[in-house]
């Protein structure tokens, strides 16, 4: 079993946000594969399902960002037994936006949910990253990963969320080296 897990901030104000980008691509899952998003479960929304033959949890953590594995961890060590199997997609803002980048392990680059998760599990997990860009010169990070993506990015938004999702598939199916072959 894989758990899949989009990072994100619960609430309507934050449903369209940069720093929502992993909840959009769990939404993309879920609709793809049939899948309910609507078990309350440990301070997540999550559903399960298969992706191909593989059996998976899908969540989206009810945490605010910065307390992500507070939220993942119980569904880890609940339903998974290796951090390899942990599938974490995330907003990245050294990604130019619209590109994607896969990797296992590493630090947290400054993302706070990603501090959260490795202060609770480790770092050995797959992350699969959105780019979202940096925001310009001078413009407050904190400020720009909270608001919504601008026209232009709006525009490229969903091809950006479903060849997200595309990447947790081909990990699912042909493994981690060769989703990066493909995507990064």
């Amino acid at each position: 079993m894989k758990l899949i897990v989009g990072l994100g901030n619960p609430g309507r104000e934050y449903q369209y946000t940069r720093h929502n980008i992993g909840f959009m691509v769990i939404d993309v899952l879920a609709e793809r594969h049939g899948i309910g998003i609507t078990r309350k479960e440990k301070k997540n929304l999550l559903g399960k399902g298969n992706i191909n033959s593989e059996k998976i949890i899908i969540a989206k953590p009810q945490t605010f960002m910065n307390l992500s594995g507070e939220a993942i961890g119980p569904l880890f060590s609940t339903y998974i037994d290796d951090i390899e199997d942990l599938i974490v997609v995330h907003d990245d803002l050294d990604i130019e936006f619209g590109k994607i980048k896969i990797k296992v392990g590493g630090g947290h680059g400054g993302h706070n949910g990603l501090r959260s998760i490795i202060s609770h599990l480790g770092n050995d997990f797959v992350r699969i990253r959105g780019g979202i860009g940096r925001p310009s010169s001078g413009h407050d990070v904190s400020s720009y990963v909270l608001n919504r993506f601008s026209a232009v990015q709006k525009e490229k938004l969903n091809a950006l969320t479903e060849k997200l999702a595309d990447a947790i598939e081909v990990v699912l199916t042909d493994g981690v080296k060769s989703a990066m072959n493909r995507f990064n």
